[in-house]
């Protein structure tokens, strides 16, 4: 049974820093990209940041670039995003996805190409 966990979520200053942990169980970690997804209410889902296999990362959230970047503990199983400088509109529900396959490419933004989910964790930057 694959499980997919987040945490680390929280409230925060803007300005701060958070690191959000995600873990997957049940599948063969290396073989998976991982993506970071976040979601406010009445809105889609979005595709933040994909990380490859071989650990390569392709940002897809423009306003995200130069603040949050990802890494992956292949002996841990688990996927990080170190969110920094953040601000009120980082604020957001954010979900950790493991999809099949190696590469990161546009396709990858989108929800699609995952095949399993976290049941997110809140972000809540203060101004």
């Amino acid at each position: 049974q694959v499980q997919v966990v987040e945490s680390g979520g929280g409230l925060v200053q803007a300005g701060g820093s958070l690191r959000l942990s995600c873990t997957a169980s049940g599948l063969s970690f290396d073989d998976y990209v991982m993506g970071w997804f976040r979601q406010t209410p009445g809105k889609e889902r979005e595709g933040v940041l994909c990380i490859s296999t071989s650990g390569s990362i392709t940002i897809y959230k423009e306003s995200v670039k130069g603040r949050f970047t990802a890494s992956r503990d292949y002996a841990k199983n688990t996927l990080y995003l170190q969110m920094n400088s953040l601000k009120p509109e980082d604020t957001a529900l954010y979900y950790c996805a493991a999809g099949r396959g190696g590469r990161c490419d546009l396709a990858r933004r989108s929800t699609t190409w995952y095949n399993y989910w976290g049941q997110g964790t809140q972000v809540t930057v203060s101004s």
